[in-house]
């Protein structure tokens, strides 16, 4: 007999609802819709995923900030000054000051996930305003036409600022980052050309252009060209790492969301496989199988109401999932009132039928508890039959390309399903055959208490008699 271990559809797995849209509290600000600008037409969750992502990028962005303003701030604070006596008012410290409180505000409400996108568009002005407004000082602090500051070198950081808002994986802050750096350069080259009261004179001459305090218009307009040429080149990358970082998130989700409706072990391979689900190949694997059933389950639907019947069977399964993942085991599928595991099938393992067995031991235990619960309760509490069989297996998926099942197919599934059946007439809770017994004793099984072995066994569906091994009573 084979049976369908686990289904696998492309469309099985339903995506979210996308409407109406649910308010959430995100990096962006306080309670706005998850549908960004750009992001229409994702799924709420991938949509609310990426704002997490950013509400971090946005905490590390904050760091980075705070580091650069604090090495600003100690360079400054070693650095001879270059302030004549007579200056009044040094700019310097006052803007360093303030960048830093604007930062640790802006760190705190980046961790609150708390910051609106005016905000943002305000802290990258407000990187900008401080290196260009240093760097306009300079002129100030020596004495020297404007234009003297057109050669400062620190200008280069203004690519660190561009830079670092990549972090947050949208192109419009990278751009606006750029656009504010040139567009900043740009007045600074006017200033120091036409509005400056000791404006220094245009030069083409390089050398001199080094050597003296006049304007070269080339050299400007390659350090605005330079700047909106690398934004630009960074806000394509963005896009195009946007595009993959969605994609990721959507896989995340999905891969989530495949270990709710598959056993863990077979949605990683459906997630990890590099090359597809093959149809038609199968793997063989020594493999132990668990059947899990409810006595009276049947008569018992038509008595209590629906509700009632799905309470129980939830809760029925609440105990049995965790024993069975906890002792190595996979849930293939729930048959109703029946759960069927398999130990070593879709993952080899060297214990199968030791792990399978150690499993019933603590599923009787964990069963006979949770009657005892219902009973004290005055509910219904049915009696679990539990059995194991143990064998080569061959594991695969079958079906075409719209759908698939990963399949379990060998005499121990079997062989599985008839013990569980024929424990009502040995009157036993668990029972397993001699063979897979005394393998799983090879592989280090120690029951916790004596069993009992029944020879000869006539077993339903099975020509010859059977030597069993009765685990619980």
């Amino acid at each position: 007999m084979t049976e369908p271990a686990t289904r696998v559809e492309p469309s099985a797995v339903p995506a979210p609802a996308t409407t109406p849209a649910p308010r959430l509290a995100a990096a962006d600000g306080p309670a706005v819709p998850v549908r960004a600008t750009g992001d229409a037409g994702l799924p709420v969750r991938v949509q609310a995923a990426l704002r997490e992502q950013q509400a971090s990028s946005e905490i590390l962005i904050g760091w980075i900030q705070l580091a650069v303003v604090t090495a600003f701030g100690s360079l400054y604070a070693v650095s001879p000054k270059a302030f004549p006596p007579e200056v009044e008012f040094e700019p310097i410290p006052w803007a360093l000051g303030a960048y830093l409180a604007f930062t640790l505000a802006r760190l705190g409400l980046a961790h609150a996930r708390r910051l609106p996108r005016w905000f943002l568009v305000l802290s990258i002005l407000a990187d900008m305003a401080l290196l260009l407004g240093m760097i306009w000082s300079f002129h100030l602090q020596y004495m020297q036409p404007a234009a003297f500051y057109l050669k400062a070198p620190t200008l280069l950081y203004v690519f660190i600022f561009v830079a670092l808002r990549t972090l947050r994986f949208e192109a419009v802050y990278v751009l606006l980052a750029g656009g504010a750096a040139a567009a900043g350069w740009a007045l600074m080259a006017a200033y120091a050309l036409m509005w400056d009261p000791m404006a220094a004179p245009v030069t083409r001459d390089y050398a001199l252009y080094l050597t003296s305090n006049t304007v070269l218009i080339g050299a400007e307009f390659d350090k605005v060209f330079s700047i909106l040429t690398v934004t630009a080149i960074l806000a394509v990358a963005i896009v195009r790492a946007r595009r993959l970082l969605v994609r990721a998130v959507r896989e995340s989700l999905a891969a989530r969301e495949l270990s709710r409706f598959f056993a863990p072990d077979v949605a990683d391979r459906i997630v990890d496989l590099d090359a597809g689900i093959e149809i038609g190949r199968g793997e063989l694997r020594d493999a132990a199988v668990l059947n899990v059933d409810m006595r009276g389950f049947s008569q018992l639907a038509t008595e209590i109401p629906p509700d009632d019947l799905i309470a129980l069977l939830a809760e029925y399964q609440g105990v049995v999932v965790p024993v069975v993942q906890s002792s190595g085991g996979s849930i293939d599928k729930f048959m109703g009132d029946g759960v069927m595991a398999t130990f070593g099938a879709t993952r080899p393992s060297r214990t199968p039928a030791a792990d399978a067995l150690r499993a019933v031991d603590a599923l009787a235990a964990a069963a006979a508890a949770w009657r005892a619960r219902r009973i004290a309760a005055g509910l219904p509490a049915p009696a679990v039959g539990l059995a194991v069989a143990a064998g080569p297996v061959v594991f695969g998926a079958v079906g075409d390309e719209s759908r698939l099942e990963y399949t379990v197919i060998g005499s121990a599934v079997n062989l599985s399903a008839k013990l569980e059946k024929h424990t009502k007439t040995e009157g036993a809770r668990a029972l397993t055959d001699a063979a897979t017994y005394d393998a799983a004793v090879a592989q280090g099984y120690r029951p916790p208490h004596p069993v009992q072995r029944r020879a000869a066994r006539r077993v339903a569906g099975l020509d010859d008699q059977l030597d069993l091994v009765v685990l619980a009573e």
